[in-house]
């Protein structure tokens, strides 16, 4: 009987940096015992001699060469197609990882059928104390779907002192690193190619805990994240992804007057934050969060189709958090995760 198979996949965007600084260690210690391991490079379009470097000092990697920039989304899920492995190992060029982090959230995996993926505690590559944005200890989403994390609440890490370190059911499992059991991915049809970038991973979660799936953290596995390689928290590209993204994502995945409600509130609350970065003297991100919203409307027929095949399931439990994390944060001044009101 041949053993399961883990693909480690790194999608590269001229980040030959990150390759020269991380790649050996995903090539030194991304064995798992009882699997047969292998590592993915999908370069999408890079200039900036990734293929050539990699081809060069790393001749026993898989390298899969794309024609130009796809997207996070687009990337990966042409070059998956491609992949043929029981488990995909989905980070980024950015992450470096040591001797036996893959095999509890590997394991995790082989021991919960029902758990489609899962991901390591994110902790900062240049801090590595504290939380890394893009993840941290697992994610949630607010019924006004605003995401945040165990560890990261909006633009605030905490400290990493142990606090979050039981294994535990989120919502979404961060893009940065996350371990996916390949029929799940592709039952929900892989990353949703609209999105290009950013929150793409929460709304493939969203799908998967539609389906009945759960998503969950294994902290027992730890990995440093640079984070912003490759689009810094500044750029106002950035800002329009998360904006169209958001919206997006909550129209395909919300149904009804839950739908309409959560909307007009979104609505309300990205013109406001439209108007604080004109203040601010951001008129960059002003005209970002305008795109983005010029964009969503542009595209809700296409996204209704979309919508159409993701089918409501009223017997999943999807965890959204119930009360509004803006409020907490601005107002209850609640900055850390443990401070947040419980639902369980």
């Amino acid at each position: 009987m041949s053993n399961k198979t883990i693909a480690v996949v790194i999608l590269n965007w001229n980040g030959i940096n990150f390759l020269k600084q991380f790649l050996s260690s995903f090539a030194q210690h991304s064995a798992v015992e009882g699997f047969d391991s292998s590592i993915v490079v999908v370069d999408n379009g890079s200039t900036d001699n990734s293929v050539k470097w990699i081809r060069s000092e790393f001749p026993s990697v898989r390298l899969i060469v794309l024609d130009k920039n796809y997207g996070f989304t687009g990337g990966y899920n042409i070059a998956l197609k491609q992949v043929s492995a029981d488990y995909y190992v989905i980070v980024n060029s950015d992450v470096k990882v040591d001797r036996g982090w893959l095999n509890p959230l590997v394991n995790f995996l082989e021991e919960n059928p029902k758990a489609a993926a899962c991901q390591p505690k994110i902790l900062s590559f240049n801090e590595p104390h504290k939380f890394e944005y893009a993840g941290a200890s697992g994610g949630f989403v607010d019924f006004l779907g605003y995401p945040f994390c165990r560890g990261r609440i909006l633009s605030v890490t905490e400290e990493d002192k142990g606090q979050y370190d039981n294994t535990h059911r989120v919502f979404w499992a961060t893009g940065a690193c996350m371990v996916i059991k390949s029929k799940a991915f592709w039952e929900v049809g892989g990353f949703d190619t609209n999105f290009f970038a950013h929150m793409e991973e929460i709304d493939l979660c969203w799908r998967l805990n539609r389906l009945g799936y759960s998503i969950w953290v294994v902290p027992q596995s730890s990995v440093l994240h640079v984070g912003g390689g490759t689009l810094p928290n500044n750029n106002p590209f950035k800002v329009y992804l998360n904006h169209r993204n958001n919206l997006l994502m909550l129209h395909k995945n919300l149904f009804g007057a839950r739908l309409f409600l959560t909307l007009s509130f979104r609505m309300v609350l990205d013109l406001a934050s439209s108007v604080l970065y004109a203040l601010s003297g951001n008129f960059s991100f002003t005209l970002s969060v305008y795109k983005a919203h010029f964009y969503f409307l542009k595209s809700l027929k296409r996204n209704a189709y979309k919508k159409s095949k993701c089918k409501e399931n009223t017997k999943s439990k999807t965890f959204l958090y119930p009360y509004c994390i803006l409020f907490q944060y601005f107002i209850c001044k609640k900055r850390m995760y443990f401070q947040l009101p419980k639902t369980e």
